[in-house]
């Protein structure tokens, strides 16, 4: 029996001994971030349901000398995710709500424009197309955190202006602030109750005494964090907090009481409790599996992981939970120098084994190395994923970049003739065949990506692009110019900085942070742009000016261009068509028309000459008719055509294929040739296919505008 005992004991204290060295890593980890008079870096750990390192460095309080202890409340931002998420499953739970509910059942003001079901459930899980109103006020030149008493309610005003989703709910995910504001204002429409007082309740009710959202702007927090962060200059600044928004952030807590928390979730199985146990698993019914009720459920080291972090001004936090371990590690900061994430890292490998990397790491799948393509330009060029994303391998001063806009490229290696690796993680591989590029990923996971089809910008194209567009949702516009040295550059009426724009082809252009995507009519004009900025994606901007044909295109040593003259007072119009020098000073001109009205409305390059369009009541039946004129690179009439009936068809663009020329333009019906007073006309779009002739192969009349 003592021989028993004496195992026992001996079993213990290799157990005690063991951990004692563990914490002690953890207390050199924690200690190497930051001097003892820096702001404060606060680190927990909870194994098997019960708290096994608690540690408070450094200072709450720069000003006073306040060193940060248990009774400190910091800011931990966007973990606040899953408590909101957590009251909406609870409010489930009761039947009060349910997930599948569209949220204007709640908020009946947002959205009266879209058709499908904005369910509650994407707004958790940020799949619900709702952009967030950080971007959209910064877009408006109002910086959110300069916003004095900025609240819900202003956020809500904001979104009510919105008539369109980023992209239909569930089928795409975008990372939405918004999204959380807007869960917020569903419970107190379901509650009856004020967002913060209803949420302190449930705080106070799991135990979590020193736990609440801000409740009002400028309110006294006991024992708060004040956040800092020397933004690179080497000397410590505050960071001012002005604004009063809750739900998706803004939640002021203490390490204990979140501790608390972490030991109920690792214990909710064992004390069957199922709102904790449901809120730590992907939502019923969603689309997406990897982020469930304000929590991330991708992997973390190649383990099974259930986390998020938070970030605002100088404040972060993260939580990170092993369920299979048993094992927790939650920090939080008012140190904007630190990252959160990368000392939960550094803490989770004291703990946690090294896995064997034959029975969990997927290695290189060695068939691709075999896979050859003809020349290292084929690997060049850009690259559509399956949502659209546009994705530009580039080659500048001899090396190669992975570059998805304008900032941040990611510097690529040369493995073989296809494969390319990421200079930061070497087990990140590109592979190129001949119309694709497939990302391989250390975890097994590929994504392809399609080699894009889309054509360069032309000088036309930037032409096109110039004029005045409009966000109705926002109330404000932006103007693309071209300089005299034929770079396009975009104005802001909000006033936020003027940026350059780079045409990566006709239908995408990159203005550094910003993406812009070209929307057109059956004409090929641009009629709108679609904007991505950061977490707010395809805001609509309606072209207002300068919706015109392209009549100018560039040639060697110069342009051509059509144009029409007369028309004054009566008197008939006829086609003008010029050859310009570089600087716009005419080297020939031609016209051409008849004795009545010649419109031209643009010019198309074709392998011997050009192709005028327009409109002509000089020629053919009757009224207008669409005018089709072929030329000479020299302006010489080779053959010119009319097409139409006995109404008005106008001739707009053209387009060459294969074998024939695709004419764009309308077509006038009307119910009655005599009538004028009492008949009704329709105009609808009209392709007419000519072959290298100037004859009529078919027709085809579209869908009708007006």
């Amino acid at each position: 029996m003592k021989k028993i005992l004496s195992l026992i004991t001996c079993l213990a204290t290799l157990a005690c001994f063991s951990q004692t060295l563990e914490l002690q890593k953890v207390d050199s980890i924690v200690d190497a971030q930051i001097e003892e008079n820096d702001p404060a870096l606060i680190v927990g750990v909870v194994k098997n349901g019960e708290v096994i390192y608690e540690k408070y460095r450094g200072l709450s309080n720069l000003q006073h000398h306040v060193q940060a202890s248990p009774k400190t409340r910091s800011n931990i931002a966007s973990t606040a995710k899953q408590f909101t998420a957590l009251m909406i499953l609870e409010l489930s739970f009761e039947q009060k709500l349910d997930l599948e509910d569209d949220i204007r059942k709640f908020l009946p003001s947002l959205y009266p424009e879209v058709e499908e079901e904005i369910k509650i459930r994407h707004l958790i899980n940020h799949t619900s197309g709702i952009r967030d109103y950080v971007e959209l006020m910064s877009l408006k030149n109002l910086i959110w955190w300069k916003q004095m008493g900025l609240d819900n309610g202003d956020v809500l005003g904001l979104i009510e202006k919105q008539n369109e989703l980023a992209f239909a709910p569930g089928t795409n995910s975008i990372y939405s602030n918004t999204g959380y504001v807007l869960l917020a204002e569903i419970i107190e429409a379901v509650s009856g109750e004020k967002f913060t007082d209803y949420s302190k309740r449930f705080f106070q009710k799991m135990g979590m005494t020193e736990t609440a959202f801000v409740e009002r702007y400028m309110g006294v927090i006991p024992n708060r964090a004040e956040p800092y962060s020397d933004w690179g200059s080497g000397a410590w600044l505050e960071s001012p907090t002005i604004t009063k928004t809750s739900g998706e952030g803004f939640l002021f807590t203490t390490l204990r009481d979140q501790l608390k928390f972490e030991q109920a979730v690792q214990n909710a199985k064992k004390e069957n409790n199922e709102l904790l146990i449901a809120s730590q698993q992907a939502i019923p019914n969603s689309e997406r599996t990897t982020y469930g009720f304000g929590l991330r459920l991708d992997d973390w080291s190649n383990r099974p992981a259930v986390h998020h972090d938070g970030a605002t001004a100088g404040y972060h936090s993260q939580t990170l939970r092993f369920p299979e371990e048993a094992l927790t590690i939650y920090i939080m900061s008012n140190n904007g120098n630190l990252n959160s994430a990368t000392i939960a890292d550094q803490i989770s490998a004291v703990f946690l084994p090294e896995l064997e990397s034959s029975e969990t790491e997927i290695t290189y799948d060695e068939r691709f190395k075999n896979r050859e393509t003809e020349m290292k330009a084929q690997i060049m060029g850009q690259y559509h994923s399956e949502k659209g994303t546009l994705i530009r391998i580039v080659e500048t001063e001899g090396k190669m970049y992975w570059r998805r806009d304008n900032i941040n490229p990611i510097e690529l290696q040369t493995e073989s003739s296809n494969v390319l690796s990421v200079s930061y993680d070497p087990s990140i591989k590109l592979v190129f065949e001949k119309d694709k590029m497939i990302a391989f990923y250390p975890s097994g996971k590929t994504k392809v990506y399609e080699r894009s089809t889309d054509l360069p910008a032309s000088f036309s194209d930037l032409e096109g692009y110039v004029g005045t567009y409009l966000s109705e949702e926002l109330e404000m516009s932006f103007d693309l110019k071209l300089t005299a040295e034929n770079k396009l550059k975009t104005v802001f009426s909000s006033g936020i900085q003027e940026r350059g724009l780079e045409a990566i082809n006709r239908n995408e252009l990159l203005a550094n942070d910003m993406i812009l995507k070209t929307q057109r009519d059956q004409f090929d004009r641009v009629t709108e742009i679609l904007l991505s900025y950061g977490r707010a994606e395809n805001i609509r901007f309606k072209k207002k000016t300068n919706l015109q044909f392209q009549p100018k295109i560039v040639v060697e040593n110069g342009s051509i261009q059509v144009t029409t003259i007369g028309a004054h007072k009566n008197d008939p119009s006829n086609i003008l068509l010029t050859k310009n020098y570089e600087n716009g000073n005419e080297i020939w001109s031609k016209q051409f028309g008849g004795s009545s009205y010649d419109k031209a409305s643009s010019i198309l390059a074709t392998e011997d000459g050009y192709l005028i369009i327009g409109s002509t009541s000089s020629y053919g039946n009757s009224n207008y008719d669409m005018f089709v004129i072929k030329i000479n690179k020299k302006g010489k009439k080779l053959w010119q055509n009319t097409f139409g009936d006995f109404y008005n068809e106008y001739g707009y663009s053209a387009e060459k294929t294969d074998s024939r020329y695709l004419i764009k333009g309308t077509v006038q019906h009307c119910s009655s040739n005599s009538d004028v007073l009492n008949r009704e006309c329709t105009t609808n779009v009209w392709f007419v296919s000519i072959d290298h002739e100037g004859n009529e192969m078919d027709s085809q009349v579209l869908e009708q505008i007006d």
